[in-house]
């Protein structure tokens, strides 16, 4: 009886997961990989693409075809009336967040079928297309600091503390004096750099930054520490050992 009650369970259990997998899989879209972004939104005919980041961002590169929309406008709620709730939504930001928000909203407003792929950074990490009006990025002039510049930069004999940021970016601008008091305090042995994100999207691509705020901790010019995210400074100083 046992045996039977066991079988009919593992049954149940394989079924319930093949129709979730099922609802998943046909259902209201959710985040997906940049490479699943991609082949998701070329297959869909009647696809909606929307770049939620400011319009300073989008004309430095998005993908092609895409819309701006930005996420933090006043009228976001107002500019998405224009798109059909029926039909599949591709949205996506620099690193997440805003689009993230920018999808549940759009859901709630009634969208039945909202995709969020990672952002940008890891849509260039990636090697993906990035078109700028109507021209490649590729042919685009290198924008931001070289990797060679940035690493002329960190080589120091005091700590060097580099924190990579945009001024759209919530949790940045709570680190940020977080960072700056740590700077001040250890003035004698640490040096603090900001990176705006947006600025040097070259940088970020070379060093594989998909998200933001990003830290990195350098001593002689060799990278000894790194953190993706907001941290406290208790946190950062038991961390470094600063």
């Amino acid at each position: 009886m046992r045996t039977i009650n066991k079988l009919t369970f593992a049954i149940s259990l394989a079924l319930s997961i093949s129709f979730g997998s099922c609802q998943q899989n046909n259902g209201k879209g959710g985040k997906v990989t940049v490479d699943e972004f991609e082949t998701l939104l070329n297959k869909t005919s009647d696809a909606q693409l929307i770049d939620v980041r400011t319009a300073e961002e989008y004309n430095g590169g998005h993908l092609k075809n895409a819309k701006n929309i930005d996420a933090n406008s006043a009228d976001f709620s107002t500019q998405i009336t224009g798109f059909d709730k029926s039909k599949p939504v591709f949205v996506y930001c620099l690193s997440g967040g805003r689009s993230s928000s920018a999808a549940n909203e759009m859901r709630k407003a009634g969208f039945t079928t909202v995709y969020e792929m990672p952002g940008m950074l890891a849509w260039n990490n990636a090697g993906k297309e990035v078109v700028t009006g109507t021209t490649a990025n590729a042919a685009a002039a290198p924008t931001g600091l070289s990797l060679e510049a940035y690493m002329q930069k960190v080589n120091s004999p005091k700590y060097v503390l580099v924190d990579f940021n945009a001024t759209w970016c919530k949790p940045c601008k709570q680190l940020a004096p977080i960072l700056e008091k740590i700077s001040k305090d250890k003035a004698d042995k640490l040096t603090l750099i900001a990176i705006d994100s947006d600025e040097n999207p070259e940088l970020c691509q070379a060093k594989n930054i998909e998200s933001i705020p990003f830290l990195e901790l350098y001593k002689d010019g060799k990278l000894v520490w790194e953190h993706k995210g907001f941290i406290t400074e208790a946190e950062l100083l038991k961390a470094t050992g600063l």
